[in-house]
């Protein structure tokens, strides 16, 4: 009897003896991705994900511009807590996930959570523009004004941000800390 020798159907000169579990196509070790039903090749898996991904254009705008909102009336009560605010920045950042979950009716896109990061970002660069202002309109005017404090004011919804986002991307994402 010979023995047949299955090569991968991606790359003709490796010998392998793994199957696709769904289209039972000969592939190699660096071409197999683990899923919890066993290996299949990448064009399965690709069409796999691709019937997840319920959420259009559309969906990706609308969670942007909630995470944007969002974010920064979030982060105004925030400021006012100063050191406290860290602790409750993952809180709302949290409770923000929930509210785009719900803006883009629990539909699936594998580049929501990083849609609705970039929205978060623009509504932190918003608020730190807003408390800025008077400070940028003074060194505009050509007036000498000393504002010592005001880098380091600037730092505290910067961490919040950092934290409130953070938190989004991963819950939105399904990051989950266990074990």
């Amino acid at each position: 009897m010979t023995e047949v020798v299955l090569t991968c159907a991606n790359h003709p000169t490796r010998e392998t003896s793994l199957r696709c579990k769904r289209c039972n196509k000969p592939i190699c070790a660096s071409c197999a991705v683990l899923t919890p039903v066993g290996y299949r090749c990448r064009e399965c898996v690709r069409g796999q994900q691709a019937i997840f991904d319920t959420a259009g254009v559309a969906a990706l705008v609308v969670g942007a511009v909630v995470s944007a909102v969002g974010t920064g009336v979030a982060l105004v009560p925030l400021s006012f807590l100063r050191f406290w605010g860290l602790l409750l920045a993952p809180v709302a950042g949290g409770g923000l996930a929930e509210v785009v979950r719900w803006a883009v009716r629990r539909k699936r896109n594998r580049r929501l959570p990083l849609a609705a990061a970039a929205g978060g970002g623009i509504g932190v660069a918003a608020l730190l523009l807003i408390q800025s202002a008077p400070w940028l309109l003074v060194a505009l005017s050509g007036q000498p004004a000393v504002v010592p404090g005001l880098a380091f004011s600037l730092l505290w919804p910067l961490g919040y941000g950092a934290l409130l986002i953070s938190t989004l991307y991963s819950r939105l994402r399904g990051i989950r800390l266990s074990r």
